[in-house]
């Protein structure tokens, strides 16, 4: 007799009741810390939950709690105890509120901080009393003292916490009238770093980030008082691989990117959701652009994929997207010469051209850089060719935090829609035995260069029929006898599935260069001239069409990707 199944009911969340500015709210006793281990809920979690802002500085939810900008401060109320140790109350059986977290004289209020005060049963919070906007008043205005006002050359302008919060909570005007103290300024931290210390309000965020997160222990706080200075260890360079993550944690212009630095204003930048191709992580990233030029990439939260993070060699690697060399022409080569043709010509001389191939006599070396919906497109040529597939394997060194060692993007979805096998690479000596042998006549790289897949150009010469497609040029487009210039990922849509089996979608940021097309586009064209088979004719058609097809996806539209992605079954 088969044993029954119980089935465990999750355990109910333990809640305390507070009030927010004289709203009940029930909030949960514990919420995850920094590193998801259950810690009494803050005020400050409890005023977020209640949808009421607290400004802040040194807080930051993927850090430790510091508590030393006190920018967070509120006043905050509880039940008056009397001698018997019991709640004394109002007349109309309410329990009296005493302001402060200790008994104290009333005339001299005394607030809490948010971020680091645990919420207690019937505490009452106030965010927007006189004493709260009082103190909040006074720390802004003690850390305005020694502040430069630079803000019209400060690449933190548009971002900057200290102006908005000067704006919102801030004193009209200052009654300092003593000299700002002069700190170091264009302080050279890092390979990729500069800092301005006179900007700096000592939150701590990009040492708790260095030695927490990053591992980096560098960085800390030298001098006393006012002259306080944030500094890398005497002879040291700050020079790790996530140092430009402490660039977004600076609520100020201290810490700022020598590869953003003065480029943009940030109020001119078009943001687009996008991610990192760098690796098989997929970093949410957001895109910053304008007027087709990309200016920089940002991390995107995503606590699934990368957190609030992503390393300076995924954040840098954009340039080569504009590089002056690109691909922009279509050309077809053969007796005459090289032609510069449109797409219309050669999309129509290519059908004609790959009609005539053989079964067996074609095939596809692929690239797992290459999206989804484009990996979908390829398989319909493979079967249709019966063709010999692979793609190209990308192996570097991985760290204990975001990058992996598979430096393709979508190596899961060119292996779950039956690309390429077990082990990326091993049909390329398969491919290399036919041409050489004459069996395979036909040879499709898309996004490739054979030549880096160990295919000599004079093997790739013997063929009858070579077509190239790929953003920059290398050996393979040289002899390549149709020549189809590609989009980046920054120049269209799609989606790749990460190193843990996740589907991401990434939207488009700026306009192809030259006649570089998106490549679902021309290779849906392929699949409907020579297969005749019916493919939706826009992005998210053809990728509702590939999760019908393929278990991995089944059941996963495009809509249902959303900005932060799914699960797969691979």
């Amino acid at each position: 007799m088969a044993s029954e199944t119980t089935q465990v009911e999750p355990k109910p969340v333990e809640t305390i009741t507070v009030k927010v500015n004289g709203v009940s709210v029930e909030v949960p006793k514990t919420t995850p810390d920094w590193q998801g281990n259950p810690v009494p809920t803050t005020i400050l979690q409890a005023c977020q939950q209640a949808s009421k802002e607290i400004p802040h500085y040194c807080y930051h939810p993927k850090l430790p709690v510091a508590g030393n900008c006190r920018m967070c401060l509120v006043e905050v109320g509880m039940p008056a105890m009397g001698r018997d140790r019991k709640p004394v109350l109002n007349e109309d059986g309410t329990p009296v509120i005493q302001k402060g977290v200790l008994p104290y004289d009333p005339s001299l209020p005394r607030g809490a901080i948010a971020c680091a005060t645990p919420v207690a049963p019937n505490m009452e919070i106030y965010t927007d009393s006189d004493n709260t906007k009082m103190m909040r008043e006074a720390v802004l205005e003690s850390l305005l003292i020694n502040h430069p006002l630079d803000c019209p050359i400060c690449d933190q302008a548009g971002e900057c916490k200290l102006q908005e919060y000067s704006v919102e909570h801030g004193q009209a005007t200052s009654r300092f009238v003593e000299t700002k103290v002069s700190k170091p300024k264009q302080v050279d931290l890092g390979p990729r770093i500069m800092l301005d210390d006179e900007r700096c309000i000592l939150c701590t965020r990009c040492i708790r980030f260095s030695r927490d997160v990053a591992g980096d222990d560098a960085l800390g706080i030298v001098n006393r008082g006012s002259y306080n200075t944030i500094a890398a260890y005497p002879g040291e360079r700050f020079d790790n691989n996530y140092t430009l993550n402490t660039v977004d944690l600076c609520p100020v212009g201290a810490l700022t990117s020598k590869d953003f630095r003065f480029q943009m204003r940030v109020w001119f930048m078009k943001e687009t959701k996008s991610l990192c191709t760098s690796c098989a992580t997929g970093c949410n990233i957001t895109v910053g652009s304008r007027e087709n030029k990309v200016y920089r990439y940002e991390p995107r939260d995503n606590d699934a994929v990368n957190a609030s993070w992503m390393c300076d060699h995924g954040r840098l690697n954009y340039k080569w997207a504009q590089r002056e060399d690109r691909l922009k022409d279509c050309l077809i080569r053969d007796e005459k010469g090289t032609q510069k043709v449109t797409w219309a010509t050669l999309s129509k001389a290519l059908i004609e051209r790959l009609n005539q191939a053989e079964k067996g006599s074609v095939a596809i070396i692929a690239s797992a850089r290459a999206t989804v919906e484009e990996l979908f497109l390829i398989k319909q040529l493979a079967d249709h060719f019966q063709a010999i597939t692979d793609c190209v394997a990308r192996q570097g060194e991985a760290d204990r935090l975001l990058v992996q060692a598979d430096k393709n993007p979508n190596s899961q979805g060119a292996t779950a829609l039956g690309l390429c096998f077990s082990e990326m690479g091993i049909q390329i000596p398969s491919i290399e035995q036919g041409i050489a042998s004459g069996k395979i006549k036909t040879l499709l790289c898309l996004g490739e260069d054979a030549t880096k897949a160990g295919l000599d150009v004079s093997l790739l010469k013997q063929l009858e029929c070579l077509v190239a497609s790929d953003i920059l040029p290398n050996p393979t487009v040289e002899v390549a006898h149709f020549v189809l210039p590609s989009c980046s990922h920054l120049e269209k849509r799609g989606s790749f599935i990460n190193g843990k089996g996740r589907i991401q979608k990434f939207m488009q940021a700026v306009q192809p260069s030259g006649d570089a097309r998106a490549d679902w586009e021309w290779l849906r064209e392929l699949v409907v001239g020579l297969t005749g088979k019916p493919i939706a004719d826009t992005l998210p058609g053809v990728f509702n069409q590939c999760s019908q097809q393929y278990e991995a996806l089944s059941g996963i539209t495009w809509q249902d990707i959303g900005d932060l992605g799914v699960e797969t079954k691979i």
